[in-house]
Parts: structure tokens; sequence; C-alpha cells
């Protein structure tokens, strides 16, 4: 890592204060009234990653969830959640009055993947970047400039291993000063940031960092960081600030897993059910609230 940025506590997140921000919704709803998401992503073999996460868009919130998949085999409709609408990843990413675009779930390494997420990085539309695009960003400066001159608000999600890559360190090192790295990546990308795993650190374009407390060993499985991406955007779409979204999501991400975990098990959790205990979770939240 470069120069280190000096130390500040960081700040737990407060689920009261998240969920103070989150948007009540009149009884004269309507779906248009809670964003467009498209999640883009799913190269071969990784079709489920975008799926995944549309799936988490959908159920937190957002009124319309598109996915675009790279496969060429990719299916025309997802049969567990028809309400999806699927589309190839260019038509996808070309859609009108889409509110966030989320990037990266599967999105592999391949030149038309670049060219996605070049593109993505030239529109106005609010980004969360995930997986490929993270590691597509550490490899061409040129994406890192796209990146750092966006107007609209953009969240990215790396694990320490992505962090590093996108910090050219050693993993070693963002984990000896996760505090540090985490600040460094928001101040860098001019972004907000998630630094993932154990007591994850959320840092914000203005300098705060803040600490998640919930979450637990049995989410270390496949999916769970798509999961999350889902989340995030379903919460901007819904008009949470990209910050206010990046709290809630990384909190009830954590007090989802650690629900599932005492009420059933944490060994083979896997992230369709976290979902499913956060959207319960997240409406206990708001009742509560009430």
């Amino acid at each position: 890592m470069s120069k280190r940025i000096p130390a500040l506590a960081p700040i737990p997140i407060d689920k009261a204060q998240v969920m103070a921000n989150f948007p009540k919704r009149p009884r004269d709803s309507h779906k248009g009234m809670f964003g467009t998401v498209a999640v883009i992503g799913g190269a071969s073999g990784m079709v489920g990653a975008p799926l995944l996460a549309a799936r988490a868009a959908l159920k937190l919130g957002a009124g319309c969830v598109h996915a675009g998949l790279l496969a060429d085999n990719a299916p025309g409709i997802d049969l567990l959640q028809p309400e999806l609408m699927l589309h190839n990843a260019t038509d996808a990413l070309r859609l009108p009055d889409v509110d966030v675009l989320a990037i990266g779930c599967g999105l592999g390494a391949s030149i038309a993947a670049q060219k996605i997420l070049y593109e993505a990085l030239k529109t106005e539309t609010a980004l969360v970047l995930d997986a490929d695009a993270l590691n597509l960003l550490a490899r061409h400066a040129d994406l890192q400039d796209d990146l750092r001159a966006r107007k609209a608000p953009s969240v990215i999600t790396p694990h320490p291993g992505e962090a590093s890559r996108l910090l050219a360190c050693k993993t070693g090192e963002v984990q000896a000063d996760r505090a540090a790295a985490a600040r460094q990546l928001a101040q860098r990308f001019a972004c907000s940031v998630v630094l993932k795993g154990a007591s994850s650190l959320c840092a914000t374009r203005d300098g705060r960092l803040f600490v998640n407390r919930t979450g637990n060993p049995g989410m270390s499985a496949a999916g769970m960081g798509d999961v999350l991406t889902g989340m995030i955007a379903a919460f901007i779409a819904q008009g949470m600030s990209a910050d206010d979204a990046l709290l809630l999501a990384v909190h009830l991400h954590g007090a989802a897993g650690d629900a599932l975990a005492q009420q059933q098990a944490a060994l083979g959790m896997t992230a369709t059910e976290v979902t499913e205990w956060a959207r319960w979770l997240l409406n206990q939240w708001i009742q509560t609230a009430e």
C-alpha cells in the first residue's frame, strides 16, 4: 500500500441509524417508485452469480430487476424467479431508465467483459462493482481513471485478495491494516467501499469509516458476495444514498446469516437462504421502526 492515512477508530454500524434512512412506502405506491436494477455478469459456467444478485435485489425491494448474461447458452428465463427479466449482457447495459447497474458477478475477464465494464463506467448511472469487475479494474489503469472520474455514485465490494490487487500490494499488507486499506480504496477510487471479511469495514468518500459486527463463519460460502451486491443495488434503487445503502446492506447481510445460524445451522448455509432471511429481517426491522 502507499503512504498510510492516519488511523481513526471505525464507527460501529448502528441498525437504528441506518434504518432511519430507509424510505417509507406510501399506500398508493407502485413498482416505478422503487427503482430498476440491472445486474450484469454470468460468463460461461458462472450464470448463477448474477442470478443470485438479481434475486437478492428483487427480494430486498427493488421495483424491477433485469439480469444481463454473457454466456452464449444463458437461459432466457429464471424458472426459480420468473419475475426477473433476462437479456444478453450488452442489451441489459443499454436498457433505458435503469437506476443502478451491478456489474462483476461471474463477469469473467474476456474482451467482451472489459468492453462492458468500460461502457458501464462511462454511464451516469449508479454502479455497484464486485468480483471480476474489480479484477479488471486492477489490471487496467484506464478503467481506474474512468472510475475516479465518475460523477454518479460508485460502490466497490472487494475481499482482501481483490483489495490487494487494487492497491498493488500483498494480501497480508491489507489484512495487517484493514482500516487503512479500506480508506485508501475509497480515496484512490472516489467511491464507497466495503472491505469484506470478519468485521467488514465500510469507508466513504468523505473519509468516514464504519465497522460491521454482524456475520459468522458459516457465511464463508459461494455466492454470499453476489447476494450482498444485489442488496446494495436494491437499496440504492429505492432512493438511499450509496453510503446509507452500503451500511444497511452490509449490516443486514450479516444479521441474516446470524439469524440463519441460530435458527437452523451455520455449517452448510447457502447464499439463497441468506437472501430469504434478509428479506424477513428487513420487514421485521421496518415494523419495529414504525
